[in-house]
């Protein structure tokens, strides 16, 4: 007989112990340790050393086969771009996401994408009946013949389906409402979570079928569970955007078959999600001209170069503390960058308030958007516009100084593409690389060139 003790696991970060606490010492939360009822072997567990019960031997590194993955392309250039050139065979891939931010809707329109290739395609719906799930297909026209769906929670349903189908692509929606019977915890706790993914992690695998899991986010818009969920995946991809706007970015975090900064933006209409081929151009539609605050920089996204409109407002504080806010970047990068504006250009900013937005919900950490931001805490703080046409590449140095960033080519390759006649960019990117015809490069050294540049003098 199996004997069976209670612990008490965290259901935000894993952590176990055998007596309940209101606050978990682990990643001190209020009321996140649930009750959960373990079997225990009564017997010990002999290990057989004999030669036959050995089924896989270690191999040599340098005699394994060198083979190319082969992928799965879809309809979505967007979604093979962030997945690393497609859907690789028997990977697993979790998707998180705000609540109605487009997660079902984006899969069930790559099921049917799929399945219009003749492939199998079973799409498990835990949340949703069938009924459900056929009035969203038949809104997004997504029916085929070869798409199966099935409303079940049970794991081991789910199991002998994808045995019995035998699909080529497979949808779970969500891992959080899938429960196995031999475990006694509620759907969705840590224990829950776990040995479902698992036991989807060895279908995948064993039978080389890649599987799409739906995963909850929390408030903070970090997937629900533990850390672990995460760290079993091939990859984990970020569904983002808000839901008063008709913009979506599919963000990948965590790619073992491809970059871990591609990003896929989509437009939500009544039909479905839309591929924006030129986000560039859509981030730019209603950028003002002649506007103090306002800049341009030229960001890569992965492979992708991206062209972002950002906007400050500089202005005098009616408090003690000064405000400092940012929208789509780093808050430390806003106070860092006033901070080189003040000791090095000699810009009195210390009792100002500062506000600085990326424009069109993106969100940009890379160092070359700091020129950008730079010139457009400057530009308002003056109540001088840069020239509309003008485009700021650059990374800025403590001391000042405008340094060298990558990719260079591609960046102004895409802002002459767009109309735009001059790129400020750091000197030492001056090189061996061919520049377009139709726009004019200016070097710089330092934030005061730049500004001079741009502004006309500090």
């Amino acid at each position: 007989m199996a004997k069976k003790k209670v612990k008490f696991v965290c259901q935000e970060c894993g952590y176990e112990t055998p007596k309940w606490m209101g606050k978990c010492p682990s990643c001190n939360n209020w009321n996140t340790l649930v009750e959960e009822l373990t079997s225990k072997p009564s017997s010990r567990h002999t290990f057989v050393t004999s030669d036959s019960s050995i089924r896989k031997k270690p191999e040599q590194i340098t005699k394994i086969k060198s083979e190319k993955e082969p992928r799965i392309e879809t309809d979505m250039p967007e979604v093979n771009r962030v997945l690393g050139g497609g859907i690789v065979p028997g990977s697993l891939v979790l998707i998180g996401g705000d609540p109605g931010i487009g997660k079902s809707t984006l899969l069930l329109q790559l099921s049917s994408q799929l399945a219009n290739k003749q492939l199998n395609v079973l799409y498990i719906s835990g949340e949703e009946s069938t009924r459900q799930t056929k009035l969203r297909a038949d809104r997004l026209n997504a029916l085929s013949d070869n798409l199966y769906v099935l409303a079940e929670t049970n794991m081991a349903d789910v199991s002998n389906q994808i045995e019995h189908i035998n699909p080529s692509f497979v949808v779970i929606d969500s891992i959080q409402t899938i429960f196995k019977e031999e475990v006694t915890s509620a759907p969705g706790s840590v224990s829950q979570v776990r040995e479902c993914t698992s036991e989807l992690m060895r279908i995948a695998k064993h039978k080389g079928v890649p599987i799409f899991i739906v995963g909850h986010v929390t408030k903070e818009g970090s997937i629900a569970g533990p850390r672990l969920l995460e760290h079993m995946v091939d990859a984990v991809l970020y569904f983002e955007g808000e839901r008063h706007h008709t913009f979506r970015i599919l963000r990948s975090v965590k790619n073992r078959f491809g970059s871990t900064h591609e990003m896929g933006i989509f437009e939500m209409k009544e039909e479905g999600l839309r591929e924006v081929a030129n986000p560039s151009e859509i981030f730019l539609e209603e950028r003002s001209q002649g506007v103090a605050g306002s800049t341009v920089v030229a960001s890569m996204e992965g492979t992708r170069p991206v062209l972002v409109e950002i906007q400050s407002l500089i202005s005098p504080t009616a408090y003690g503390n000064p405000r400092r806010m940012a929208t789509g970047i780093d808050y430390n990068r806003v106070p860092l960058l006033m901070a080189v504006l003040e000791k090095r250009v000699g810009m009195l900013l210390q009792n100002q308030d500062a506000y600085v937005k990326v424009v069109g919900g993106v969100k940009l950490d890379e160092p070359a958007i700091d020129l950008a931001v730079a010139i457009s805490i400057a530009s308002s703080f003056q109540d001088k516009s840069s020239k509309p046409d003008d485009v700021f590449i650059g990374e800025v140095g403590l001391t000042g100084e405008v340094r060298r960033v990558s990719r260079i080519e591609q960046r102004v390759q895409e802002a002459a593409k767009l109309g735009f006649k001059r790129a400020i960019i750091p000197k030492k990117n001056i090189g061996d690389w061919s520049v377009p015809r139709d726009i004019e490069i200016v070097g710089v050294n330092s934030v005061q060139e730049a500004l001079k540049a741009s502004l006309g003098g500090a």
